[in-house]
Parts: C-alpha cells; structure tokens; sequence
C-alpha cells in the first residue's frame, strides 16, 4: 500500500491530529485539510508506519474508539461518500521522491543546488524561487509596478479554480546561494511556532538558538536580550533562553512589537465591540445584524517596562474608534462624506467582504506591523484589510490622541498620510490601488541607504480570492511636510508610483499571499522573508539574489536533512489553491556584525541546522 486516504464529517478526529501533531509522531504528514463538509487527511506511507508505531502504545480501548468513528466514513470499503469529495484530487499512490545531493555549505561560497520536483500524477511542480527584476540603477528610481491582473468586483466573489497541491517536493534546505555581494552579518529566523528561533551567519552555519516553545516575531535588543511575544504576553529572554522580565497585557496581542529608543515598547493589541455598539457608530445594517455578531478593532498600546511583578504599565494608547466616518446613517455624530474626511477611516470600507466571509468575527483593520519614526515622532501601521500604510502623530498627548487636534501635526490622533489604496477614503478607483494586504510597513532607518523611504512587502491578496496572483516589495518616498504629509482637495495622497519596486521576471514565481517581511541591508540590498515556502533572500537593487536560505525546521519541530522531502502545510481555508511548504516563517532580520547585541553571543560557527535531530 502506497498511501492511506481517510475521510470524515466529524469534528472529533481533530483533536487527535492535534494531538498527533503535538507529539510529533508522524514525519510525513503532508496534508491535512479541512473543507466545508468535514477534513481530509493524506498520509505517506513512511507517515503511516510512523503513526503505527505510535499508536502501538495506545490502550485497546482507544484503538476500537478511533475504528468505530472512521471505518463508517470510509463506508466500509474505503470509498469516499458522494458529499465528500474535495476539489484537490488524492494522488494514485505516493510518489517516490528523489534525494538531492547537496554538499554541505561552507565558509566560502555554497553551491546553487538544482531543486528536483517530485513526480506526481495531476499537480503542476512549482519551481524554485529565484526572482529577478529588469535592472535599474543602484541607487533606485522610479520603475513601474506590473499592471495588476483584472479582479472581479468585491460584490460578486468568482468561483475558485483550486490549484491541486503537490504531496511533497524535494528541495535544498539551509544555504542554498551565497554571492559576494551579499551584505555581512547574521540572520535571525522566526518561525513563529513550536520551534526555536536561531541565528546563522552568512555561510548558513548555526551560531545561536533560544530554546523558547513559542514565539512571534523575535527582535534582538542591544542588550543581547530577545524580545518576543507569545499570546498575551510580551517577554525578554537572555541569550540562555531564561525569561528575564514579562509584562501580560489584559486584551490579546497580536503580530507585531516595536522597542522605542526611550525602553518603551509599542504593542499591536485589539478589542471588540458588540454588533449594537457597531450599529451606534454607524456601521452599515446591511453587515452588522446577527445579535451575536462581534466587530474586532485594533488600537496601539505603549508599554513602559519595569522589574516589577506587574511588569510594566500603559502610558499610552491610540484607539481607531475615536476616529471613524460613515456615510450610512446620518442621524450619527460622525456621518460626513468619506471622500472629504481622508483623515478618518471609513466604519463600511471592509465590512462587506468581513461580513461575508468572517460572519460572527469581523476583524475590521487586522494590522499585522506597527514602526516607530524618533525624528518625526510617528508611529506607522500596516492596515491589512484596507491595503494601506497608516501613519498617525505620537507626539499628541493621551487625551489629545482620542480627538482631532493637537500634537505636531495638529490632528490630534487623526490619520497624517496614508497610501496603497486611495478607494478606502474615495479618492480613486481600483486601478488606483497598489498595495494588496501588505505586510512589515516600516521607515528605513537613518544610515542605510533610501533612509526616510517607506518599506512595504506587498502581498498581492485581497478578499474572496480576489487575488493580484503575486508579491512585490515596494519603496516609496512620502511627501513629508514638516510634520504632515501634502495632499491636494479631491485627490489621493502621493507618490503616483513607488520609488523602487521588486517583483520576479515571471510575477507569480514569487508570491507569498500572508505574512512575510522586508528589509533594507547596510549595501543597498534588501532582505526578503517568503512566509509561505520559509524562504529568505537577499536582492541587490537591480534584483539580482546573492543570498538565499530555506528554513530546515517544520513547523512541527522536525528538522530536514538534506535529500528529505519538503511536506505541504494544510493550506488555508481561504486560499486552498495557494502553495505552503510545512517550513513556513514569520520574519527574519539581519544584523550587521557590529550590532551591539551580538557582542555577548557565542558566534562560533556549529554546523548547519539541517540534519540534526
């Protein structure tokens, strides 16, 4: 027998892939997936002895418990009901995957291995990315962003045509390519689940790790320390792993944290609001009906730490509620014409396509980064569901924060500048949008090249599978006016096109639709994290890759060896036709050699993380 196929209606069994996972006693789980009637599970057959030996040690009890609950949906004979059927097609039989032979990296120059896709009988192999753009100067100009592919309006959802998924492929992992011109220093990789966070060098050689069971998105502090978060809590661990201090926050935590030059720590957090409380401000009655309907916001919270046991306190916070337009009902105080009001944010703009595919759960920006200006004093959001960058004044007050004055820029906690999709204020149309879900929307520090530029990755993914179908990475330069940002009555805030842009030469050879960072590097070149396929890469201005590194680690702990086969994660419910290799990232952040944070760390070369176990 080549492979297993199993198929239920039941909820239960999750709970056992659960704890299957947690145990780890499978290596080949490949896919697990859960589609609208129920979950499929395709199991390897190096997968299902690894599941034999495991649920050997299992009491008889539970064993004729778990052949009770799923012989009956095989229907006694394997055959798959009717209303079961899922649209991505099981293979024949597990295809045998080839090793790839790849030398050992070394401190000089890695080779560039060829990945060989696995034969399968239906999927499409996906081949390796190396994008590249058309060259452009070294510093970078103006170049034009791939004409986005026409998408369907947000009121009529097309109908999907799932991409059938590979059961796993065999790639290269650690150190794939090393250039000389790539930018020195050491690379922290997150993965932001059960695995430790580790730093390579540029010759992909493991010189540190914290052992910590979770962590999201992981800073190194000057001090040496790491700064991380892990569901509500927000800690520093030292170089051993210890946790040294933690501070709990009362709301949940969520994507992001960004250390201040002052010690202080500003916070994505979120709150919700009943759908009455929603339909008060406005909110559009045609979304917000069902009495169990909750409509989640996002607010920023400055955290200063102490050593006490509470950890630290709030001292500041800037809330999206106090600054909302709505051209829905006009017997609320702030109804007004949303085209003239570019400083609030429209309660409406997304609630038709959350209504539709979240229902009792509407999370209404889902911002996913948050960065700190020290010169300007501001503070920049990356609003997912808007597709836009968001920048507001941190100089204002608390109170004035909540209002519409005050602060350097004089609006108080209104919005300074925006930019990606003028449709949200009603400044353009959809050809005039050029951001999609965009992740890690930051300023580029002082003393690196571009410095003062924005940094986006733009995802290229948007609501009911209306997808631009690639990613790009875009700098742009914002029209700065002392505190505040230029914008002509009646038009969308600039620039008209980005400063510098990087997309593949085919653009759907590098799309990462979630997650995923950027990162500008001390030579020019810039740092690429591909969440999806746990991949990072560095570019030159002119989109040459001189540094590449795949992540050894799965996200259930298992580290490859060079030669395995790279599973696919369930995909999500949501993009089902969109690749996910089970090694995905969070971020990855370089640091120069001489960053003070460094110096306390043992940075002697260990070997490579792929092949240990």
């Amino acid at each position: 027998m080549a492979g297993m196929t199993v198929k239920y209606q039941t909820d239960w069994l999750e709970t056992l892939r659960e704890g299957m996972r947690g145990l780890r006693a499978y290596r080949l789980l490949a896919i697990i997936r859960r589609p609208n009637n129920g979950c499929e599970v395709y199991l390897s057959m190096t997968g299902f002895r690894k599941m034999a030996d495991w649920l050997r040690h299992w009491s008889i009890p539970a064993l004729v418990l778990i052949a009770f609950c799923i012989l009956p949906a095989c229907n006694g004979n394997g055959a798959v009901p009717q209303e079961a059927q899922s649209d991505i097609p099981a293979p024949a039989s597990m295809p045998t995957v080839a090793a790839v032979p790849i030398p050992t990296p070394t401190a000089t120059r890695a080779p560039a291995p060829t990945a060989t896709a696995v034969s399968v009988p239906t999927p499409t192999d996906t081949p390796a990315i190396t994008p590249t753009v058309a060259p452009t100067p070294a510093t970078p100009t103006a170049t034009a962003v791939p004409a986005p592919a026409p998408a369907a309006a947000a009121s009529s959802e097309p109908a999907p045509t799932p991409t059938p998924l590979l059961w796993s492929i065999t790639t290269p992992v650690g150190l794939v390519e090393q250039e000389p011109e790539a930018s020195a220093g050491y690379t922290l990789i997150d993965g932001g689940r059960v695995i430790t966070s580790y730093i390579v060098d540029n010759n992909g050689q493991l010189v540190h790790t914290w052992d910590l069971e979770t962590t999201t998105n992981p800073r190194l502090l000057e001090n040496g320390n790491l700064l991380a978060k892990a569901g509500p809590t927000v800690f520093e661990a030292d170089k051993d792993g210890n946790i040294v201090w933690e501070y709990t926050h009362p709301d949940r935590l969520h994507h992001d944290l960004r250390p201040m030059p002052n010690g202080n720590i500003l916070l994505l957090s979120r709150k919700e609001k009943t759908a009455a409380e929603a339909i008060d401000a406005g909110a559009n009655t045609d979304y917000i009906t069902a009495d169990d309907t909750v409509v989640r916001y996002d607010y920023i919270a400055e955290l200063q730490p102490d050593r006490s046991e509470e950890g630290g306190k709030i001292v500041w916070e800037w809330h999206m509620w106090d600054h909302l337009v709505q051209d829905f009902d006009p017997g609320k105080s702030n109804y007004g014409a949303v085209a003239e009001h570019p400083e609030l944010i429209d309660l409406n703009y997304t609630l038709a396509s959350l209504a539709k595919r979240e229902q009792s759960r509407i999370d209404l920006i889902h911002a996913n980064a948050i960065d700190y200006n020290p010169e300007l004093d501001q503070i920049m959001l990356s609003a997912h569901a808007f597709s836009e960058l968001w920048i507001i004044d941190h100089s204002a007050t608390a109170g004035q924060a909540a209002g519409h004055s005050g602060g350097n820029g004089g609006r108080g906690g209104d919005l300074l500048y925006r930019w990606g999709n003028p449709r949200a204020y009603g400044a353009g149309a959809k050809a005039d949008q050029q951001l999609f879900w965009p992740h890690q929307t930051h300023w580029i520090p002082e003393g690196l090249p571009g410095a003062g530029n924005i940094l986006v990755f733009n995802n290229g993914h948007e609501f009911g599978r209306q997808q631009r179908g690639y990613s790009s990475i875009v700098e742009l330069a914002p029209p700065v006016d002392g505190y505040n940002y230029r914008l002509a009555t009646g038009r969308a805030y600039g620039p008209a096109e980005p400063e510098w842009t990087y997309t593949a030469t085919t653009p759907a050879d590098f799309y990462a639709p979630y997650r995923s960072g950027v990162q500008r590097l001390p030579n020019g070149n810039t740092l690429i994290c591909i969440a999806n396929k746990g991949t990072v890469l560095e570019v030159t201005p002119d989109g040459k890759t001189v540094w590449k590194y795949i992540n050894p680690v799965l996200e259930n702990g298992i580290i490859l060896d060079q030669g395995d086969p790279m599973p696919y994660g369930a995909p999500y419910p949501r993009m089902p036709d969109v690749q996910r290799w089970n090694n995905w990232l969070y971020r990855a952040h370089r640091y120069p050699p001489d960053y003070p944070g460094l110096q306390g760390l043992d940075l002697t070369p260990k070997g490579t993380v792929e092949g240990r176990r």
